[in-house]
């Protein structure tokens, strides 16, 4: 298993770094929307009704796909003999930053139900939410490149 994962490894990566780049724009995509959803109001025409359509489909045929695969495609790097050492400080705070953006994708997930529902945050609450991937992405890959 550990030499096949050897010579996989580069068509992993690259898969585990597409599906990453994927997930990460639907991160910061979705609570732009949801700001739109919030400030044009919750009375199910448009444009409020098209937003709830592109949340969702963002969400399932996008965002979702894209984090199990960038999910499975990392563990079997980290599997990969030789690519990570754990007496390093780098993969904990990168396997607690990706940890935290997976909350935070499940935030966004009861978010759009709420908004469904005709409940939901601020515009404001969500333009300062959709910091916290910038923040995280930028601790994933310092911690990546840096390995410190």
């Amino acid at each position: 298993m550990t030499e096949l994962l050897a010579t996989l490894y580069p068509w992993i990566k690259s898969l585990h770094v597409m599906a990453v780049i994927a997930w990460m724009a639907g991160l910061f995509y979705l609570p732009r929307l949801f700001v739109y959803h919030v400030e044009r109001g919750f009375d199910g025409v448009e444009p409020a009704a098209s937003l709830q359509i592109m949340e969702d489909k963002l969400l399932r045929v996008i965002m979702n796909p894209a984090m199990i695969v960038a999910w499975i495609c990392g563990l079997l790097l980290v599997m990969t003999p030789g690519i990570v050492d754990w007496s390093m400080l780098w993969p904990w705070t990168k396997a607690g930053a990706v940890i935290a953006m997976t909350w935070f994708h499940m935030w966004l997930a009861g978010q759009r139900r709420a908004l469904a529902r005709g409940e939901g945050l601020s515009g404001r609450n969500y333009r300062m939410m959709n910091e916290l991937p910038t923040l995280l992405m930028a601790i994933i890959v310092v911690s990546v490149i840096v390995k410190f």
